[in-house]
């Protein structure tokens, strides 16, 4: 089979004492009585206190930096040591993005800035006698867009087991994960960024409520790739227990580049920013500025990677994990059951028609060439509501589901594993943008964190939704609190295994075992796979 370039399109982280004070932050005496109470909330770190504010059921704590500005001679530098301060430092608001492209719906507007290394921290506001489990969210964006700051997670931290959720910003694109040949820089900066923001919970999380030594790293697509090159790279043993993967696979398409792919992406970058000449790239390419670096850069989702250095990365995940060698701490691993359909249904939308059965054939003979009657075969146009559904679930069987399937496997052979297929059918969308007509979109990729975290990308949940969103916090709270999923009052969920390979299925009203393999026809792509060798 040939390469998927779908992929690309689609590809769209010991105590002291607390105070607090009376002060009421509204914006008016208009708000005082439609507003929740924010209170003011006081933390001191191992670098200094930092202000924060407390709200309904959580405290939260905005914009601490974890590292240095990456910025001037710092600029393409592993991460430094912040410089500490004794005045309380305002963390009622984020700080700013890592610089970026505004190219796609998930840029963050204005682009960021290179001075950019922040993690924000949420906690349950009452005292607990125990320490809290510790999330750290990895977000995604295809190592080139997105925060942490855009993934509120007041309902994660105070879901019944209670957590605290640190959301962590990590350079991205040109600045994080670029190779050129010349440029004196590591291969993998963003990489070593999450490690940074993962020793400073090591140093920190004791201060609020947390337990460093019970810390689950979590992220989805970009930062689900992360999660398993952290999974992976010798400076990450011993800073987390446990690790959820969404929407990436670990085996297979394992999201890292060669040093040659890397490479040869970076010399795009250079020869665009009119630093070509390797003699002189280092020195031409740090006196660019940020906007001049962001406009040289590769946008999309298809430019940037962990980049396999024999380093920070050694190995390729899949390659590592195949092999045993890698931190062996439970994983619960999953995908969307409709990773592709928003691809699809976008296709719709901007031409205004719904994909025929002829245009269906057409789509995947250009894709696939001589496996094409094989594959409109097994997914007949006829057999789905539509022929744009068809063509979703051939791309997500093949791209995503496979990966999914195959990393699940790879992983259980060495450590406990939980998985899952995320397949609410009606779950909510990207928040004012149309869907299209012809076939409904179920859950597609990043829409799952529509119940894991209070963004503003999607719509509102609605009840029932609401109900499948407090049963997924549970398990994933529980998880990171136990490494399991046996929490109360949620049906139950095996651990897969290579004997029994069990598969959650998560959607509203319908949580239990689905038969994973043969909804998404593993047997089919991995004969396919195995005929083209």
């Amino acid at each position: 089979m040939r390469t998927r370039p779908f992929r690309a399109a689609a590809l769209a982280a010991a105590a002291v004492s607390i105070t607090l004070s009376a002060t009421l932050i509204t914006a008016g005496p208009a708000l005082a009585y439609s507003e929740p109470q924010v209170l003011q909330t006081r933390v001191t770190t191992a670098e200094g206190p930092v202000q924060g504010s407390a709200a309904g059921a959580v405290r939260t704590f905005q914009g601490i930096p974890y590292a240095a500005p990456p910025t001037g001679e710092r600029r393409w530098k592993e991460p430094q040591p912040v410089r500490s301060w004794s005045a309380p430092l305002d963390a009622r608001t984020p700080g700013s993005a890592c610089a970026q492209p505004t190219d796609q719906p998930i840029s963050i507007e204005g682009g960021g800035s290179e001075d950019c290394l922040h993690l924000n921290v949420t906690t349950p506001a009452g005292r607990t006698a125990e320490r809290l489990p510790v999330i750290v969210w990895i977000h995604g964006g295809s190592f080139a867009y997105g925060d942490g700051a855009t993934y509120r997670a007041a309902e994660l931290a105070a879901a019944r087991q209670g957590a605290m959720v640190v959301t962590v910003n990590y350079r991205l694109g040109a600045f994080g994960f670029l190779t050129a040949p010349g440029l004196r820089a590591s291969a993998n900066l963003g990489l070593l960024d999450q490690q940074a923001a993962l020793k400073w919970v090591e140093r920190n999380a004791s201060a609020f409520g947390g337990n460093p030594g019970n810390v689950t790293i979590m992220g989805q697509s970009g930062g689900g790739y992360s999660v398993c090159a952290q999974l992976v790279s010798p400076g990450a043993r011993g800073l987390f227990d446990k690790a959820i993967v969404q929407s990436a696979g670990c085996a297979g398409p394992d999201g890292s580049f060669t040093r040659a792919q890397a490479e040869a992406n970076g010399r795009t970058v250079a020869e665009a920013a009119r630093c070509a000449d390797p003699r002189t790239t280092d020195s031409c390419l740090r006196r660019r500025s940020t906007g001049a670096l962001v406009e040289a850069s590769l946008s999309g989702h298809d430019g940037y990677r962990p980049v396999v250095d024999g380093a920070v990365l050694p190995e390729a995940p899949s390659r590592a994990i195949a092999a045993g060698r890698f931190a062996r701490v439970p994983v619960l691993h999953g995908s969307t059951h409709d990773e592709m359909s928003g691809l699809v249904g976008f296709d719709e939308v901007m031409t205004g028609e719904p994909l025929t059965a002829e245009k269906y054939a057409e789509k995947i003979t250009e894709q696939f060439g001589k496996d094409a009657p094989a594959i409109l075969a097994e997914y007949p146009a006829a057999r789905h509501s539509a022929p744009g559904a068809a063509l979703s679930a051939v791309l997500t069987d093949s791209e995503w589901s496979t990966a999914a399937l195959d990393t699940q496997r790879a992983l259980a052979r060495h450590t406990r594993v939980y998985a899952y297929d995320f397949a609410d059918a009606r779950a909510p969308y990207f928040r004012k943008v149309p869907r299209p007509a012809s076939f409904p979109l179920g859950t597609g990729h990043m829409v799952d964190l529509a119940y894991l975290f209070e963004n503003d990308l999607f719509d509102p949940l609605d009840a029932e939704q609401a109900g499948l969103a407090d049963t997924v916090t549970a398990y994933w709270s529980r998880f990171a609190a136990t490494g399991r999923t046996d929490a109360h009052g949620v049906p139950a969920w095996k651990p897969f295994t290579p004997r029994s390979p069990y598969v959650q299925r998560l959607a509203s009203g319908r949580v239990g075992p689905t038969d994973f393999a043969a909804d998404h026809h593993y047997a089919f792509w991995k004969a396919l796979a195995t005929a083209a060798r």
